[in-house]
C-alpha cells in the first residue's frame, strides 16, 4: 500500500500532513558524520551504494519521516556527461572544464556513473517499510547548466545568464542536452524503485520573467512530459526556489503534480494563488528550525493553518542547516504529529 506521502502527492488529504525535510540525510546527524569519517569524501559516499543507502535511511530510522530522499547530488548528471567533478573542502563543487570556455561535444560521456545511484535506490526501496515513500531527484536544467557553464556555484549565476543573452542558441543546446540526460537518469531511478521525483531548481530566482519561462518553465515541462509518457503514475514535485510570483505560471505550465514552496513564499498567498487542489510542499525556514523555541512552533502552526483545504506535504523551504540541533527536529515533528486544526 502507498504511504501517506504518496497519497498526498496524488491529491489525498491525510489527517496529518506527511513530512520529510530537504537534506534530511546529512551533516547535522552524528551517524552521518561518523560514516563519512570512516568512508571518505562526499563523492566517495555518493558512489558507494551501500553507504549511500545507509545514509538515506539514517533519518528514517531516527525520526520516522514519511519520505526517504535519495542521498546523492544534482551534479551527477554533468559528471555522467563527462565533466570532471570534485568537492573541495570549504569551496564547494568544481566542474571542469567549464563550458563557458569549452564545448559540450568534447566531453567524454560516462553514463555508467548513473548505475551506483540506481543501485542505491534499489537497496533503499528493498529496506524501507511500505508506508515510507522513496524519493528520487535531479537538478533542473537551468540550475545544472549554471554549474556546468561556470564550473562552480556563484551568487548571481553571471556566466550562465550572460551566455543565455549573448548566445541563446548555444544555451538552448546545453539545456537540451541536460534535459535528455535528466530524463534518462530519472527514468532509471523510477525503474529502480523511486516512487516520486523532485526537480530542484535552486537558482531559478535569478532569472528575469521571460528568461524564467525560457530556461525554467520550458525545460521542466519537457522533462515532466517525458516522465508522464513513460511513468504516468509517478508524481513529480517541482521546486523552483526564488520564483516568487512566477510560481503560478510554473504550476500552470510545467505539468508538475506538486509544487515546492521556499521560505520566502507566504503560504496563505500560495493557497489562494496556486491551482485549486494542487498538492504543495513546504515551507518552514531552515533557520527557524535551527533557532527553535516559540517562534518555531508559531511558524509551523501558521503554515499548517494557511494550507488547510489542499493536499500539503510539510517540509522546509530549503535544505536543513548542518548546525541544526537534533532536539529541534524532534520538537518540530512532535508539533506536526500532534497538530489539531482550529475550529
Amino acid at each position: 500500500m502507498p504511504g501517506p506521502l504518496l497519497d498526498c502527492l496524488h491529491g489525498e488529504m491525510p489527517a496529518h500532513p506527511p513530512v520529510w525535510f530537504m537534506r534530511q540525510a546529512g551533516r547535522y546527524l552524528p551517524e552521518y558524520r561518523a560514516l563519512r569519517e570512516e568512508k571518505g569524501g562526499f563523492l566517495d559516499l555518493v558512489y558507494d551504494s551501500e553507504a549511500a543507502c545507509e545514509i538515506t535511511l539514517q533519518p528514517i530510522d531516527r525520526f520516522g519521516f514519511d519520505g526517504a530522499i535519495l542521498f546523492s547530488d544534482i551534479l551527477i548528471v554533468p559528471h555522467a556527461m563527462g565533466q570532471h567533478l570534485e568537492f573541495l573542502a570549504g569551496e564547494g563543487p568544481k566542474l571542469s572544464p567549464p563550458l563557458v570556455a569549452s564545448e559540450l561535444s568534447d566531453l567524454p560521456a560516462e553514463p555508467s556513473r548513473y548505475e551506483p545511484i540506481y543501485q542505491t535506490v534499489r537497496l533503499c526501496r528493498e529496506r524501507l517499510g511500505p508506508d515510507t515513500t522513496m524519493l528520487g531527484f535531479a537538478g533542473s536544467p537551468w540550475t545544472v547548466a549554471t554549474y556546468m557553464i561556470a564550473g562552480e556555484g556563484s551568487r548571481d549565476q553571471h556566466e550562465a545568464r550572460a551566455l543565455a543573452y549573448r548566445d541563446p542558441a548555444r544555451m538552448r543546446a546545453i539545456i537540451g542536452a541536460i534535459i535528455d540526460q535528466t530524463v534518462v537518469y530519472l527514468r532509471g531511478q523510477i525503474d529502480a524503485g523511486a516512487e516520486a521525483i523532485q526537480l530542484f531548481d535552486s537558482w531559478a530566482g535569478s532569472l528575469a520573467p521571460d528568461e524564467f519561462d525560457r530556461w525554467v518553465i520550458e525545460p521542466n515541462a519537457a522533462i515532466v512530459a517525458a516522465l508522464n509518457e513513460s511513468h504516468p503514475d509517478t508524481p513529480v514535485i517541482g521546486f523552483p526556489k526564488g520564483a516568487g510570483e512566477k510560481l503560478v505560471r510554473y504550476a500552470q505550465r510545467t505539468g508538475v503534480m506538486a509544487l515546492g514552496l521556499d521560505e520566502t513564499i507566504d503560504p496563505a498567498w500560495a493557497n489562494e494563488a496556486l491551482p485549486k487542489g494542487m498538492p504543495v510542499q513546504g515551507n518552514l525556514d531552515p533557520l527557524l528550525l535551527l533557532a527553535g523555541g516559540p517562534q518555531l512552533d508559531s511558524a509551523i502552526a501558521h503554515i499548517l493553518e494557511s494550507l488547510r483545504g489542499r493536499p500539503h506535504v510539510f517540509n522546509l523551504g530549503h535544505g536543513i542547516d548542518r548546525r541544526t540541533p537534533i532536539s529541534h527536529v524532534e520538537e518540530a515533528l512532535s508539533r506536526l504529529r500532534n497538530w489539531q486544526p482550529s475550529a
